[in-house]
Protein backbone atom coordinates (compact mmCIF):
# COMPACT_ATOMS: atom_id res chain seq x y z
CA UNK A 1 0.00 0.00 0.00
CA UNK A 2 2.88 2.03 0.93
CA UNK A 3 4.99 1.95 -2.53
CA UNK A 4 1.15 2.78 -4.26
CA UNK A 5 0.68 6.15 -1.83
CA UNK A 6 4.22 6.99 -2.91
CA UNK A 7 3.87 6.81 -6.40
CA UNK A 8 1.08 8.89 -6.49
CA UNK A 9 2.42 11.12 -4.97
CA UNK A 10 5.55 11.49 -7.01
CA UNK A 11 3.17 11.62 -9.96
CA UNK A 12 1.31 14.35 -8.98
CA UNK A 13 4.67 16.67 -7.48
CA UNK A 14 5.71 15.89 -11.26
CA UNK A 15 2.55 17.05 -12.65
CA UNK A 16 2.99 20.33 -10.84
CA UNK A 17 6.86 20.52 -11.35
CA UNK A 18 6.18 20.37 -15.05
CA UNK A 19 3.27 22.89 -15.52
CA UNK A 20 4.75 26.41 -16.78
CA UNK A 21 3.94 28.54 -14.04
CA UNK A 22 2.58 32.47 -15.33
CA UNK A 23 3.21 35.24 -12.61
CA UNK A 24 4.67 38.60 -13.02
CA UNK A 25 8.12 38.34 -11.15
CA UNK A 26 9.06 41.77 -10.44
CA UNK A 27 12.55 40.69 -8.84
CA UNK A 28 13.76 39.84 -11.95
CA UNK A 29 15.46 42.50 -14.05
CA UNK A 30 13.85 44.33 -16.36
CA UNK A 31 14.36 44.09 -20.03
CA UNK A 32 15.02 47.47 -20.86
CA UNK A 33 16.85 48.77 -18.04
CA UNK A 34 16.46 50.57 -15.04
CA UNK A 35 15.72 54.47 -14.35
CA UNK A 36 16.03 56.34 -11.11
CA UNK A 37 14.52 59.94 -11.37
CA UNK A 38 14.64 62.60 -8.54
CA UNK A 39 11.33 64.91 -9.04
CA UNK A 40 12.19 67.48 -10.99
CA UNK A 41 13.91 65.53 -13.25
CA UNK A 42 15.10 66.89 -16.69
CA UNK A 43 14.30 66.04 -19.52
CA UNK A 44 10.68 65.91 -18.99
CA UNK A 45 9.34 63.76 -20.37
CA UNK A 46 11.84 61.22 -20.25
CA UNK A 47 11.33 58.20 -22.89
CA UNK A 48 12.63 54.66 -23.14
CA UNK A 49 12.18 52.42 -26.31
CA UNK A 50 10.62 48.50 -25.27
CA UNK A 51 9.01 46.12 -27.33
CA UNK A 52 5.71 45.49 -26.25
CA UNK A 53 3.82 42.12 -25.05
CA UNK A 54 4.34 38.75 -24.16
CA UNK A 55 2.84 35.43 -23.48
CA UNK A 56 0.87 36.19 -20.10
CA UNK A 57 -2.62 37.73 -19.63
CA UNK A 58 -2.50 40.70 -17.53
CA UNK A 59 -6.24 40.19 -16.33
CA UNK A 60 -5.38 37.74 -13.30
CA UNK A 61 -3.54 40.97 -11.92
CA UNK A 62 -6.85 42.97 -11.01
CA UNK A 63 -9.50 45.30 -12.45
CA UNK A 64 -8.54 47.13 -15.39
CA UNK A 65 -6.06 44.76 -16.23
CA UNK A 66 -6.03 43.57 -19.97
CA UNK A 67 -3.79 42.82 -23.04
CA UNK A 68 -0.57 40.37 -23.01
CA UNK A 69 2.55 40.82 -21.15
CA UNK A 70 6.16 39.62 -20.45
CA UNK A 71 6.94 37.79 -17.24
CA UNK A 72 10.01 40.33 -16.52
CA UNK A 73 9.54 43.95 -16.00
CA UNK A 74 9.91 46.11 -19.05
CA UNK A 75 11.38 48.78 -17.28
CA UNK A 76 11.77 49.95 -13.84
CA UNK A 77 11.80 53.33 -12.33
CA UNK A 78 13.25 53.94 -8.58
CA UNK A 79 11.71 57.82 -8.12
CA UNK A 80 12.15 60.15 -5.35
CA UNK A 81 8.81 62.08 -5.43
CA UNK A 82 8.77 65.53 -4.91
CA UNK A 83 5.08 67.51 -4.92
CA UNK A 84 4.57 66.98 -8.30
CA UNK A 85 2.54 64.17 -10.21
CA UNK A 86 3.81 61.50 -11.46
CA UNK A 87 2.78 60.45 -15.59
CA UNK A 88 3.73 56.62 -16.73
CA UNK A 89 2.08 56.47 -20.14
CA UNK A 90 3.19 54.26 -23.88
CA UNK A 91 2.88 55.28 -27.05
CA UNK A 92 3.16 52.75 -29.94
CA UNK A 93 1.06 52.41 -33.65
CA UNK A 94 -0.85 49.48 -31.87
CA UNK A 95 -3.45 49.28 -29.16
CA UNK A 96 -1.43 48.74 -26.22
CA UNK A 97 -2.25 48.72 -22.16
CA UNK A 98 -0.10 49.36 -19.66
CA UNK A 99 0.42 47.47 -16.15
CA UNK A 100 2.68 49.05 -12.95
CA UNK A 101 3.19 47.28 -9.65
CA UNK A 102 3.28 50.27 -7.09
CA UNK A 103 5.75 50.90 -4.24
CA UNK A 104 3.46 49.32 -1.68
CA UNK A 105 3.14 46.09 -4.05
CA UNK A 106 -0.45 47.19 -5.41
CA UNK A 107 -1.00 47.09 -8.97
CA UNK A 108 -2.19 49.18 -11.67
CA UNK A 109 -3.44 48.78 -15.07
CA UNK A 110 -4.78 50.95 -18.02
CA UNK A 111 -6.01 50.88 -21.45
CA UNK A 112 -7.27 53.63 -23.89
CA UNK A 113 -5.84 56.71 -21.73
CA UNK A 114 -4.94 58.95 -25.21
CA UNK A 115 -6.87 56.90 -27.75
CA UNK A 116 -5.66 53.36 -27.78
CA UNK A 117 -2.69 54.77 -25.57
CA UNK A 118 -2.05 53.81 -22.11
CA UNK A 119 -1.70 56.20 -19.21
CA UNK A 120 -1.56 56.20 -15.51
CA UNK A 121 -1.78 59.66 -13.62
CA UNK A 122 -0.47 59.82 -9.78
CA UNK A 123 -1.47 62.71 -8.20
CA UNK A 124 0.26 62.23 -4.73
CA UNK A 125 2.91 59.17 -5.51
CA UNK A 126 4.75 57.53 -3.83
CA UNK A 127 8.91 57.29 -3.35
CA UNK A 128 10.24 54.15 -3.98
CA UNK A 129 10.61 51.42 -6.55
CA UNK A 130 7.81 51.34 -9.91
CA UNK A 131 7.97 48.45 -12.17
CA UNK A 132 6.13 48.59 -15.87
CA UNK A 133 4.59 46.83 -18.06
CA UNK A 134 3.19 47.08 -21.50
CA UNK A 135 1.12 44.78 -23.16
CA UNK A 136 -0.78 44.20 -26.51
CA UNK A 137 -4.37 44.66 -26.40
CA UNK A 138 -6.02 41.09 -27.67
CA UNK A 139 -2.64 39.68 -27.23
CA UNK A 140 0.84 39.18 -29.15
CA UNK A 141 4.30 40.23 -28.37
CA UNK A 142 7.40 41.84 -30.13
CA UNK A 143 5.47 44.97 -30.49
CA UNK A 144 7.22 48.37 -30.62
CA UNK A 145 6.23 50.96 -28.28
CA UNK A 146 7.78 53.65 -26.12
CA UNK A 147 7.41 54.30 -22.45
CA UNK A 148 7.06 57.52 -21.12
CA UNK A 149 8.03 58.95 -17.77
CA UNK A 150 6.54 62.47 -16.97
CA UNK A 151 5.74 64.85 -14.37
CA UNK A 152 3.36 67.10 -16.40
CA UNK A 153 0.22 65.14 -17.21
CA UNK A 154 -2.12 65.96 -19.81
CA UNK A 155 -4.74 67.96 -19.39
CA UNK A 156 -7.87 66.22 -19.85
Amino acid sequence: MLPRRIATLAALAGMFLAAPLAAQDFNRQPTFGTINLNTGFTPDPRFIDVTAGGGLNAERLGRGCTGSIANAPDVRVNFRAGSLPFYIFAQSRQDTTLVVNLPDGSWMCNDDFDGVNPGIVLNNPPSGQYDIWIGVFGGGSGIPARLGISEIPPRR
